[in-house]
């Protein structure tokens, strides 16, 4: 499904009843609604950031829910798509804690690319109606992919912004692995201290310390 090393490791899943009915309720969503993203984007952060390659993974709600935006990455949108008010408070922060300066579109493939693992918590939206999906059963796919994440012998960081990806916490266990908090991007929370919260350059800090590559924010 996926074509990388996520295939072998969430074999158990893809091959369990539970997941094979699930799956069927989901494409029959598909048949009957608008739902986001695309149909073979689904899974296009498993796809473009492999378990080996994950150094860092921000969780993220559930898609975007408008016409053209989500393309199965968290708090990205695709490029000729208007940059969402969560992602340019990101942008924002990310220049005044590293100095990168926002970008012009809201595509963030390439930190995919660079071991970032941009997972929604929920990978599916109906049109216009945020968390249509939740408790649909996506969560028991994405809480197994971060209890995987977890027993990796290589320091990982987590980040999550938000109460929605806060509560995958629990799941975090090893004390080789960064987790930082901080409330959600939204012009709703941000300034309750997601502003000032430094999360790239406490990430860079970290994989530097542990011997591992920094993230290409840019």
């Amino acid at each position: 499904m996926i074509g990388n090393d996520w295939d072998e490791k969430l074999k158990i899943i893809w091959n369990s009843e539970g997941f094979k009915k699930f799956y069927h309720v989901v494409m029959e969503e598909y048949r009957t609604k608008t739902i986001f993203p695309p149909k073979d984007h689904i899974f296009e952060a498993l796809k473009l950031t492999s378990y080996k390659d994950t150094k860092v993974v921000i969780v993220g709600q559930d898609p975007y829910h408008g016409e053209g935006e989500a393309h199965g990455l968290s708090f990205s949108v695709q490029k000729g798509v208007k940059v969402p008010p969560s992602l340019q408070n990101i942008y924002k922060e990310l220049y005044d804690d590293l100095g990168i300066p926002p970008k012009n579109d809201g595509d963030l493939t390439n930190w995919a690319k660079n071991g970032v693992l941009l997972l929604n918590a929920v990978l599916t939206v109906v049109k216009d109606t945020p968390a249509s999906h939740r408790n649909l059963g996506w969560e028991r796919l994405t809480d197994y992919i971060i209890k995987l994440l977890n027993e990796k012998e290589e320091p990982v960081v987590f980040i999550l912004w938000g109460n929605f990806a806060k509560e995958k916490a629990s799941l975090i266990t090893n004390p080789k692995h960064l987790v930082l908090m901080s409330p959600h991007p939204s012009p709703f929370s941000a300034r309750y201290g997601f502003f000032g919260s430094k999360p790239f350059s406490k990430t860079n800090e970290f994989l530097k310390k542990n011997g591992l590559k920094e993230i290409d924010w840019s």
